[in-house]
C-alpha cells in the first residue's frame, strides 16, 4: 500500500467514525432539545460527511493505480469540503447562529470539486 493509498484511507476510517458517533449523538442525544427542523440540518451534515468518507475511500483506491496531483487534491478537497459543509450545519444547529449557514455552499463546492478532480485523475490514468 502506497502512502497516499493509507493516507486517504485513514482519513476515511476517521471521518466514518466521527459520522457515525455524530448520528447517534444527533439521534439519542439532541432529539429532545431542538426542534424537528434543525435536527434534520444536523442530520444533513452527518450525511454529507458519511458519503464523504465513503467518497475518501474511493479517493484512497485510486491513489493506488496513480499518485497524481489532482487524486491529491480530490482527497483533501473532501476533507475540507467536510469541515465546511458539515462543520458549519453542526455548528450553526448545536449553536443557533444562522450565519455559519453561508460557510455551507463552500463546502458544497469543495465536493464538486474534489469529484471532478477524481474524475480527471481516473481518466489520466486510462
Amino acid at each position: 500500500m502506497n502512502n497516499l493509498t493509507k493516507k486517504f484511507a485513514y482519513y476515511g476510517s476517521i471521518m466514518m467514525a466521527i459520522s457515525i458517533g455524530l448520528g447517534a449523538f444527533g439521534a439519542h442525544g439532541l432529539k429532545k432539545v431542538i426542534s424537528p427542523e434543525i435536527l434534520e440540518i444536523f442530520h444533513t451534515g452527518v450525511e454529507y460527511q458519511f458519503y464523504h468518507a465513503i467518497g475518501l475511500f474511493c479517493v484512497a483506491f485510486v491513489a493506488y493505480f496513480t499518485q497524481s496531483n489532482q487524486v491529491k487534491l480530490a482527497g483533501y478537497l473532501m476533507i475540507v469540503g467536510t469541515f465546511l459543509f458539515s462543520g458549519s450545519l453542526y455548528i450553526m444547529t448545536l449553536t443557533g447562529v444562522k450565519w455559519f449557514g453561508a460557510i455551507t455552499p463552500f463546502g458544497g463546492m469543495s465536493y464538486i470539486v474534489a469529484w471532478i478532480m477524481l474524475a480527471l485523475s481516473i481518466r489520466k490514468a486510462s
